[in-house]
């Protein structure tokens, strides 16, 4: 079967679930085969300041979205930039994955050795679009074969198009609520930090990584102390001043 044809295939096999991203995900990781987890994430731009997790199946899933998320770098994030595949079959290999040294280092601490990477994103001359990326998670290195490689090819084609067939007319604009971090809480953070310090919401997003790397922490864990708890980041440096 064609590629796309397998993709409209498997869409229409997922659309009427109660969770149709979450179901595809889990039949991507039924139909890989070998013993992998597989995560599926849409993001609204290359540095994942904005996504949703649609699915996390399989030990190592989970944890590997996260630390993405985390540390604003990885091979989700490289595979959204550059809009093509990131294959890194050995996570000890620094050749491949020199441009996210952090997120290697954690994942090997977690037990993932090899992860691969897979878009569906468009190009737009007025500025990056919204992307999907599905991610292999393995605990041992090695390449993917080929065979697994179409299969998750396929998911992710498929739950492209499942996302189509989301309606977004809903006045409230559910487009955008589709691309609010995973946990709700981390966008709060977000806003409370961007007011307290003045910043964008961008900027508060990397204080809120770099805070969160500093000491250790989750990014989610450290957005609960910030609303629910009343914490305060340190005010960040002055910027510099002008060279004469």
């Amino acid at each position: 079967m064609a590629p796309w044809a397998a993709a409209v295939e498997l869409a229409a096999l997922h659309l009427d679930r109660p969770d149709p991203a979450g179901s595809l995900t889990q039949a991507c990781r039924a139909a890989l085969s070998q013993s992998l987890s597989v995560g599926l994430t849409l993001a609204a731009d290359a540095a994942l300041a904005q996504r949703v997790s649609l699915g996390a199946d399989g030990p190592l899933a989970a944890r590997g979205e996260a630390l993405q998320i985390n540390l604003g770098e990885g091979p989700c994030v490289q595979s959204l930039s550059d809009l093509k595949p990131v294959l890194a079959p050995d996570l000890d290999d620094t050749s491949v994955t020199g441009a996210w040294p952090l997120f290697a280092e954690q994942a090997r601490a977690h037990g993932i050795r090899a992860v691969f990477a897979l878009p569906v994103a468009r190009a737009d001359p007025a500025g990056p679009q919204p992307g999907l990326v599905l991610s292999v998670y393995r605990d041992r290195p090695g390449p993917l074969p080929e065979a697994d490689v179409k299969t998750a090819r396929a998911h992710v084609h498929a739950a492209e198009l499942l996302l189509l067939a989301v309606s977004t007319s809903a006045e409230d604009d559910a487009a955008d609520a589709w691309l609010l971090p995973t946990d709700a809480v981390v966008h709060q953070a977000i806003g409370m930090i961007s007011y307290r310090h003045t910043v964008t919401a961008s900027q508060a997003l990397a204080l809120l990584r770099a805070h969160a790397h500093t000491h250790q922490t989750d990014l989610i864990d450290l957005a609960q102390a910030i609303v629910h708890h009343g914490l305060r980041l340190p005010e960040p440096p002055p910027p510099a001043s002008p060279g004469p």
